[in-house]
This record gives structure tokens, sequence and C-alpha cells, in this order.
């Protein structure tokens, strides 16, 4: 069983989407066992980090998460809720990923929309995909480089397009409106 975590965030439906056009059946849902008891979990994301950690807080999905054994995927906002400190909201997030989620700085075309690819890949999620790749990106707030960086993206400057530690992998990027190269990549995390 696939499951996305319902929380007070956008995206859940294009990532549901994007499943069933794989030939994934999945559930939504904030249900503490549903999610536990997943093969599994994707934590996507569109929205704001303090009042989305607010309600994976006030839910208990916080402490679920971070107990998590089997593979999770989290998707945009979901990678920033995953790493240590977002200065979205001056905001504590999970610290799965040691590092810091920044505001890019102001004085360049912010939010950073649209197609961009790698200068650097590597890891499980990066299989069958090269540098010259496209994937979509819509965010103002970017993943600093650190150990747990599998792939990097230029925007301004390099940051973190995924990251991997342990079970938690996580795209800046969104698979899911990303094409081909995106559904290679949910591929990826479906078949770890």
């Amino acid at each position: 069983m696939i499951v996305i975590i319902k929380y007070n965030a956008g995206n859940i439906s294009s990532v549901q989407n994007a499943l069933f056009k794989l030939g994934y059946d999945c559930i939504i849902t904030d249900n503490v066992n549903e999610i536990l008891n997943a093969d599994k979990v994707i934590l996507p994301g569109v929205g704001e980090a303090s009042s989305a950690m607010k309600c994976l807080k006030e839910k208990g999905l916080d402490k679920t998460i971070l107990s998590l054994t089997q593979p999770i995927l989290g998707i945009c906002l979901g990678q920033q809720l995953m790493c240590k400190y977002s200065e979205e909201g001056n905001t504590d997030c999970l610290g799965i990923f040691d590092t810091t989620v920044k505001l890019f700085p102001s004085d360049k075309i912010v939010p950073h929309m649209g197609w961009n690819n790698f200068t650097e890949t590597r890891g499980a999620l990066m299989e069958n995909i090269k540098l010259t790749d496209d994937v979509y990106y819509v965010h103002s707030y970017y993943a600093e480089i650190n150990e747990d960086t599998t792939a990097i993206c230029n925007y301004i400057l390099p940051f973190s397009a995924v990251m991997q530690k342990n079970n938690f992998y996580a795209t800046q990027f969104h698979p899911e409106k990303s094409a081909k190269i995106g559904e290679q990549v949910l591929k990826n995390f479906l078949e770890l």
C-alpha cells in the first residue's frame, strides 16, 4: 500500500494522479496506523513551512514520520520540512536532513518557476536520469547542499534538488509535474 500523507499542503491530488497514471493504487490519509503500515509513504507539499509544520505537529504526524522505516519521499515543501530549519516563518522542521532551508536572494527573479536540469546526480532516485533532463520547479526557498544531497540544480546558486538519508528521500522539484522524467523518478522510488 502506498500512502500520501494528508496535511495542510497542496498538490496531493496531482501526486495521486501521477501514481494512478503509473498503475499504482494509493490512499490519502492522516491516519497514523495507515501511515505506519504502508509499504511506501509520500509527503507532498505546496504551501508555507510554519503552518505546514504546525499541522503535522497537531496531528502527531511529525513523530510518525520520524519513526518510519519504510521508504518515504518528500516533494517540494515535503523536502523542506525534512530539513532541520526553514527561514520561512523561522520554523524548526523535522531535522532528518542536517541542513537549512533559505530564501533565494531577493535581487533575483523569485520564485524559481519552470524547467531546469541538474549539475550533478547520483543515488537510487536518479537512476536513468541524465544531467540534461529537465524537471519542473516552483519554489522561493531552497535546501542548502549537504552530505545527503544526491542531485544538484543551479538557479541563482547551487541547491539540493534531491536528498537521501537512509529510508528518507526528497525532491525539491515536482516529479508529478515533470512529465516522463518525473515519472521515472517516481518509478525509481516506488520500485525501491
